[in-house]
């Protein structure tokens, strides 16, 4: 826990939360789901949250859903989006943020682009599915299942 965002997550996930509350009715985040040629999944570990995650992140004010996804996996990722991305499920976040709502995202065809998150990921990798690297989030966990082996979609994140 050498990192001062972990240390301090728990003080200042609540406020910005708080100061979302009352700057925005309701928030809308991505993530995405994108292959190597093996079927291998992309994960990634922010320096600022625990465990394995899909890409993604906030849509910013102007932004579709579809250009925020791949912006962020552009930025988390390393990957570039060739074709558009496809929705595959919308999911509500209350339990986190009331109001809040994820998209996720299939990437079909990218290609390789540097990533620009310098500090924002601290690891990425491609892993299989069916057997993700330890520390993987039970919301990573539950979208694999639900992507990968058929598992019905939730209506919560």
């Amino acid at each position: 826990m050498d990192n001062w965002r972990l240390k301090f997550e728990p003080v200042i996930t609540p406020v910005f939360r708080t100061f979302w509350r009352f700057s925005r009715a309701a928030t809308l985040g991505v993530r995405g789901v994108a292959c190597d040629a093996e079927g291998r999944v992309l994960l990634v570990k922010h320096t600022y949250l625990r465990g394995w995650h899909l890409p993604g992140g906030g849509v910013e004010h102007g932004e579709t859903a579809p250009y925020a996804i791949a912006r962020e996996m552009e930025e988390e990722g390393g990957i570039e989006p060739t074709e558009p991305p496809v929705i595959f499920a919308l999911y509500s976040n209350h339990a986190n943020f009331a109001g809040d709502h994820i998209g996720l995202y299939r990437i079909g065809a990218w290609k390789p682009c540097p990533p620009r998150a310098a500090n924002e990921i601290s690891e990425r990798g491609f892993f299989d599915p069916a057997s993700p690297p330890e520390g993987t989030t039970k919301a990573t966990l539950r979208r694999l299942a639900e992507v990968f082996r058929g598992a019905p979609p939730s209506a919560t994140w």
